[in-house]
């Protein structure tokens, strides 16, 4: 498997958003005020909401313009994909 340039900047993004979501379930469990348990989720939702979003378009730069390009998929599949994928945005 071919690791893509963002990927790393994904695991940073989701383990951030984990560790939101693990300060979420602690303020639970601790009775917090609900508005910060809304910000923390708000945190969570946005780096996990950032992460696709770069996944997806790293897709589409890296993995379906080199499968026209490389002639590894036709440009009907290729466009299937793509619209397949542009749904996540």
């Amino acid at each position: 498997m071919t690791t893509h340039a963002s990927h790393p900047d994904i695991i940073k993004r989701l383990k951030r958003a984990e560790g939101h979501l693990k300060s979420v379930i602690t303020m639970i469990e601790d009775d917090r005020a609900c508005l910060d348990i809304a910000q923390q989720l708000q945190a969570v939702e946005s780096a996990v909401a950032n992460a696709k979003k770069i996944l997806v378009h790293d897709h589409i730069d890296h993995c379906l313009e080199h499968a026209v390009r490389d002639g590894a998929q036709s440009a009907d599949d290729t466009i299937r994909e793509f619209k397949a994928i542009t749904k996540y945005l």
